[in-house]
């Protein structure tokens, strides 16, 4: 047994195994019929293993990659066989997956040198930003972390009332001003009351819908601009939350947000309820942004540090 498996608790494990049980059997129900009544990986398997990874919404041009991958291997190997199809598919997967994701982590941590270590969390509502907010808040906390919560998604009330019910159940302050206040105003207050309580982390919601690109540009460029008043190198983060079970529509609004401003990490959630845990592949490698965390069920734990070792184990487990 590995160090990584051993440091990778069971039960974490198992949750992340359930998680992705949906996916994994979508897609090996996929793939046993793409390679039905084939001996050997020919042009007929890679044609058909090409729309079983579009279908999984590994998306288009990461499977393009997948499949060219598969044919250098197989012009060296003339006789490779189907039943080794799948190794070979985990092989390259977990090859793309290094390439965006250090993926060795399995702790909720943040830099040593950072402090507060300031993350601001973008996303579209309803992808569970407050949620992931929430369990971010709880894991920090269990590790002796002081955190303090901004609610500076101003323009729903029910975005400030959903952070103060997750404040309240963690346990941890929050900062807030009416509705329709100036977001950046309160991230202010956020960053200046996290400073006088010697937090070691702050996290800023954010505003998931402004009306056009351009206005959300311009509100996350001004709240950068105000918390660096308080904290120079702020935000030292910032996470953009996904919605695993949309799917494709993850990719636009990873390029939506993307454009927005400087997204440095990811995190895809409800992935316990889809079969659509193959676009972690696709945005990772597209977007050349490392996953930082996934959602693999409801409860305030399952929350993961993603590790691309053990998410593809689980995969083709």
């Amino acid at each position: 047994m590995s160090f990584l498996k051993k440091i990778f608790s069971k039960e974490k494990k198992e949750t992340l195994d359930k998680g992705l049980e949906k996916s994994k059997q979508s897609f090996f129900s996929k793939l046993s019929k793409a390679v039905a009544g084939k001996s050997k990986v020919d042009d007929d398997v890679l044609d058909n293993l090409e729309e079983v990874l579009v279908s999984s919404d590994v998306g288009v041009d990461t499977t393009l990659k997948i499949i060219d991958r598969i044919e250098a291997r197989v012009a060296k190997d003339k006789y490779l066989g189907t039943e080794e199809l799948n190794q070979i598919l985990r092989d390259e997967i977990a090859s793309l997956l290094s390439e965006t994701n250090l993926g060795n982590e399995t702790e909720f941590t943040i830099p040593k040198d950072k402090k507060p270590y300031v993350l601001m969390v973008v996303g579209v509502n309803g992808v569970g930003k407050t949620t992931t907010i929430g369990k971010l808040a709880s894991q920090f906390k269990k590790r002796g972390l002081k955190v303090v919560l901004g609610a500076a998604d101003t323009f729903r009330a029910a975005a400030i009332d959903q952070l103060q019910v997750w404040a309240d159940r963690v346990e941890v302050p929050i900062i807030k001003q009416e509705m329709g206040s100036d977001p950046a105003s309160v991230a202010f207050d956020t960053l200046q009351s996290g400073v006088n309580q010697g937090a070691d982390v702050i996290i800023i919601d954010t505003a998931g819908r402004l009306h056009n690109k351009v206005n959300l540009m311009n509100e996350l460029t001004k709240i950068k601009r105000v918390m660096q008043k308080v904290i120079d190198d702020a935000p030292h983060e910032v996470l953009l939350v996904l919605d695993g079970y949309t799917g494709q529509n993850a990719f636009e609004q990873a390029k939506h947000f993307t454009k927005a401003t400087e997204v440095t990490s990811l995190a895809v959630t409800k992935l316990d309820g889809t079969a659509k845990g193959g676009v972690v592949i696709g945005i990772s490698d597209q977007f050349q942004i490392p996953v930082k965390y996934i959602g693999v069920g409801e409860g305030i734990d399952d929350l993961q540090v993603f590790n691309k070792h053990e998410f593809v184990d689980s995969f083709f487990k």
